[in-house]
């Protein structure tokens, strides 16, 4: 799992003539953008030569020229768990995704599923659940979301995989 690679970043259109690029972010993270950094796309590691976060434009070494640069339009960038944790802090409360995914959810210590995934809708992240095998004997959906605020999310233990939650058996009901 430490090499298995994210989505970061997806480079766009050309912009000028010295090979700029426009950068649409995925990821919380625009720090791990920073001059020198190597990332990986889908073909080679691009070395990051310049980048400008106000206006969301990048170069690589390499790519100096508009001919050169527009070969990497649309490519995707990716980073691994080692670089994310090298080059990402987190505030306190803060975690990864990928250190999410996996983790069983419990309520009042019940367990309800596990995280099977995250997505983001809007400005917020949903867990999506798989639902433990009894509660969908039981008649449950197989699956649900979870938004993954404070208003549902009591803490998070990576040591235990456990997250305790509240008022999440009443969002599986209405699934």
């Amino acid at each position: 799992m430490k090499n298995e690679q994210f989505f970061i970043a997806q480079i766009g259109r050309t912009i000028g003539l010295y090979g700029d690029l426009k950068l649409h972010l995925h990821t919380d993270f625009p720090e791990q953008f920073k001059v020198g950094a190597m990332l990986q796309s889908d073909k080679e590691k691009l070395e990051i030569e310049s980048y400008n976060p106000t206006r969301g434009m990048i170069r690589f070494i390499g790519y100096s020229s508009i001919e050169s640069a527009k070969i990497l339009t649309n490519t995707k960038l990716y980073s691994t768990i080692d670089q994310t944790k090298e080059n990402c802090s987190l505030s306190k409360g803060q975690h990864f995704w990928f250190d999410i995914i996996g983790l069983d959810i419990y309520e009042n210590e019940e367990q309800i599923g596990t995280v099977e995934d995250i997505d983001r809708m809007l400005e917020i992240d949903y867990l999506l659940i798989k639902t433990d095998s009894k509660l969908v004997d039981e008649g449950h959906a197989k699956d649900f979301l979870l938004p993954y605020i404070p208003r549902y999310i009591i803490s998070v233990d990576k040591e235990s995989k456990k997250i305790y939650v509240v008022d999440a058996k009443d969002i599986l009901e209405a699934s």
